[in-house]
């Protein structure tokens, strides 16, 4: 029902933000021991780095794994990420229910693009309709890419 397409909103907003965060092994190392020692926000950018590759070997397993402990921590960035992972298949196997349940988790976290995606708020019910299979069809696997992007941006 809630297909990656859904979260191509997101993705126009930050497709033409440029990476800004540091490739360095030093920013590696201090994000890793941060995600390590449970800080979601950490996990998040850490699932982003592997995800995208940034000053990481890319790992899109990795990062799905970051990613999900964040979610999990109640992280709504990443909750959204994980959907939208989920959604498409990117690092995990493509299981609709479960981008459903992650969608749910960001939007009752108040994340205003999952709100959007399941039509909770004003915006997203103000008649407007979207072609979701159209989006699905250009957005293919890189919705992630560019919200891991927006985590980086936001260090």
């Amino acid at each position: 029902m809630f297909k990656l397409s859904k979260v191509l909103v997101v993705a126009a907003v930050f497709a033409t933000q440029t990476l800004a965060y540091a490739q360095e092994p030093a920013a590696a190392t201090a994000v890793t021991h941060a995600a390590e020692q449970g800080d979601a926000k950490a996990q998040a950018q850490l699932g982003a780095m592997y995800l995208l590759g940034s000053g990481v070997e890319k790992n899109e397993q990795q990062a799905a794994e970051w990613f999900l402990k964040a979610a999990r921590q109640g992280y709504a960035d990443a909750e959204i990420i994980v959907a939208a992972l989920y959604d498409s298949g990117v690092g995990v196997k493509n299981d609709m229910p479960q981008a459903t349940h992650w969608y749910e988790q960001a939007a009752a976290h108040g994340h205003s693009t999952a709100q959007a995606i399941l039509g909770k708020n004003a915006a997203a019910k103000g008649g407007v309709a979207f072609n979701y299979q159209a989006m699905r069809l250009s957005a293919s696997k890189q919705i992630p890419r560019e919200y891991a992007k927006r985590l980086l941006l936001t260090q």
